[in-house]
C-alpha cells in the first residue's frame, strides 16, 4: 500500500477524542500523523507539509497555546471541535475558515462513545470528518456554515448550564430541568447574554434554548457535573467580569459551590 501524503491527517492530541478520529481516520485508510508533547513540529512539518486536514484534538485550556505553535501552512485546513468555542478563540490565530465539529458525544476511557445527538459539522472538510465518524458508528450530520455559529452557541449554552447548574444541583440532566429548572434558566439567561458580548450582537434566545432542552431529551440521565465544571464556571465568571456584565445566576452558584464531585459526569 502507497503511504499518500498527500491525504495526510494530522491529529495535535492523542487523548480520547484524538484515539477516536485517528481510529476513523485509519478505518477509512487515511495515512495518520499524531503530535504529542515531545514532537517536533518542524521535523514533522518537513515530512507532512500539506496535509489535508489538521485536527486540534486537545482541550479547550489548550488550544490558545497550540494554535499560536501551529505551522501557518497548516492553519488553512485546520479542524476544531472543542467545548466552549467561539470564533474570537482561532480567528485572531490566522484561521479564517475552519472545519468545525460540534461534539454531542462523549467518550470515556475504556467505553463506547454514547451520543447525546448527532454531532454536527460544517466547513470545507467537513465531509472527510464525517466518513472519519461513519467509522467509527458515530452519528453526525453536515450543516452549512451560515448555521456554524447557532451550534457552536447551542452546544457551548448546554455544556456550560448543565456543568454549572450540576454544582449546586446535582444529578441528571432530566433532574435539573423538572426540578430546578429557575436555576437552570437563569443560568442559561447568564451564559447567552456571555456569549452574545464575545460574537458581538444578540443571539436568537429562544431557538438557543429549544436546541439546549433537545440536547436534554437527547440523554436524560446524562450527569451534569464533571470534572471540568468549577473550572468552567470560573472561566464563564472571569469572562464576564471582563466584559463588566451581570450575573447574578453565576453568582449564586459561585457563593454556594460545592467540593468538585467525585462522580464521573459529562466533561
Amino acid at each position: 500500500m502507497t503511504l499518500r501524503i498527500s491525504e495526510a491527517i494530522v491529529i495535535v492530541g492523542l487523548g480520547e477524542m484524538g484515539e477516536l478520529f485517528a481510529s476513523g481516520f485509519l478505518k477509512a485508510g487515511y495515512p495518520v500523523f499524531p503530535v504529542l508533547r515531545e514532537t517536533d513540529w518542524s521535523t514533522l512539518q518537513s515530512i507532512v507539509p500539506a496535509p489535508s486536514l489538521v485536527l486540534m484534538a486537545v482541550g479547550e485550556t489548550q488550544l490558545d497555546d497550540v494554535l499560536k505553535r501551529l505551522p501557518m501552512p497548516w492553519r488553512k485546513v485546520t479542524a476544531l471541535l472543542q467545548n466552549e468555542l467561539l470564533p474570537c478563540h482561532y480567528q485572531h490565530h490566522g484561521i479564517i475558515d475552519p472545519t468545525i465539529i460540534t461534539v454531542w458525544f462523549d467518550k470515556k476511557k475504556g467505553r463506547p462513545s454514547v451520543s447525546v445527538l448527532p454531532t454536527v459539522i460544517s466547513g470545507p472538510k467537513a465531509i472527510l470528518i464525517q466518513q472519519a465518524l461513519e467509522k467509527v458508528e458515530v452519528a453526525a450530520r453536515i450543516v452549512p456554515v451560515e448555521q456554524q455559529l447557532f451550534e457552536m452557541i447551542r452546544k457551548n449554552l448546554y455544556i456550560l448550564t448543565i456543568n454549572i447548574g450540576g454544582i449546586v444541583a446535582g444529578g441528571s440532566v432530566s433532574s435539573l430541568w423538572a426540578k430546578h429548572r429557575e436555576l437552570a434558566e437563569g443560568i442559561a439567561s447568564d451564559i447567552l447574554s456571555i456569549q452574545e458580548a464575545l460574537v458581538g450582537k444578540p443571539l436568537p434566545r429562544e431557538a438557543l434554548l429549544k436546541g439546549m432542552v433537545e440536547g436534554f431529551e437527547g440523554d436524560p440521565e446524562h450527569l451534569c457535573m464533571g470534572r471540568s465544571a468549577p473550572d468552567r464556571l470560573r472561566r464563564a465568571l472571569s469572562t464576564a467580569r471582563t466584559l463588566g456584565l451581570s450575573t447574578p445566576w453565576l453568582d449564586q452558584v459561585e457563593s454556594r459551590m460545592k467540593p468538585a464531585s467525585s462522580r464521573d459526569g459529562s466533561d
